[in-house]
């Protein structure tokens, strides 16, 4: 094995624990990190292809166990559905536009994501209200995640903004994702995004996410929420100007 495979195979690790020290920190997000990680070193498509089997099993475990503590069918039901359909509609998104093109859309994503946290960190939102809203910000997160395997200026913003229990935003984020990737994995495949050796990287992938996952959980209990969000929002900062670097460079 060469020293260029080896590189990219320490890059591809360090990306992924990155985002699975911060999902075992705050129970949801390992794409927020992995994700612009990968596509500034490699391609957004490879990038969402990578994350399919992390996402799935990690997501699978946490609804499963959180399973008790989902919201009623009136919010599930809608934001899961709009989820779905707006996977595939990303999906055609992520195959139809150029690499640069979808780089551009992670690196807006993200500094989406960054303007909002900074500009609404106590916004809330009430639920009779979140119902109304679920099917329409589920497809919004759905396009996202099929085009750009990155969902959080959506979904993390809307389901923060319940200000739920711990347990409920992780049974409800978690049971979104399971969602997303179900329909990811057919939609990448029935559209020929799925490279030779793709779903090995993606097995792989699992590994170090929830190696890294127990270390995040450990950082939560030592440092402040506070703290750990000027950390994630500097370290995304930085990513996204890089790829905003190369798309016009």
């Amino acid at each position: 094995m060469n020293t260029e495979i080896l590189l990219e195979i320490a890059v591809v690790a360090a990306c992924l624990a990155a985002g699975g020290v911060l999902k075992g920190a705050t129970g949801a997000g390992a794409p927020i990190l992995a994700v612009p990680a990968l596509a500034a070193f490699f391609d957004v498509r490879f990038a969402v292809v990578v994350m399919l089997i992390p996402n799935f099993s990690t997501n699978a475990w946490q609804t499963f166990r959180f399973r008790g503590h989902l919201p009623d069918r009136r919010f599930m039901l809608p934001l899961l559905a709009g989820g779905m359909l707006g996977v595939i509609v990303g999906t055609f998104a992520l195959k139809t536009f150029s690499s640069d093109t979808l780089s551009l859309a992670v690196a807006f994503a993200v500094l989406l994501y960054i303007a909002i946290r900074i500009a609404r960190p106590h916004w809330q939102l009430q639920m009779g209200i979140a119902r109304w809203l679920a099917l329409p910000a589920g497809l919004a997160a759905g396009i996202l995640q099929g085009a750009a395997g990155l969902s959080a200026p959506v979904s993390i913003t809307f389901l923060n903004a319940l200000r739920m229990k711990r347990e409920a935003f992780i049974a409800t984020i978690s049971a979104l994702f399971v969602s997303f990737t179900a329909v990811q994995i057919v939609a990448v495949a029935a559209n020929g995004l799925i490279g030779p050796g793709d779903m090995l990287y993606s097995l792989f992938a699992l590994l170090p996410v929830s190696a890294a996952m127990p270390l995040g959980a450990a950082l939560a209990r030592r440092i402040s929420p506070e703290a750990l969000d000027r950390v994630i929002l500097a370290i995304l900062a930085v990513i996204a100007a890089k790829l905003l670097f190369e798309a016009f460079a």
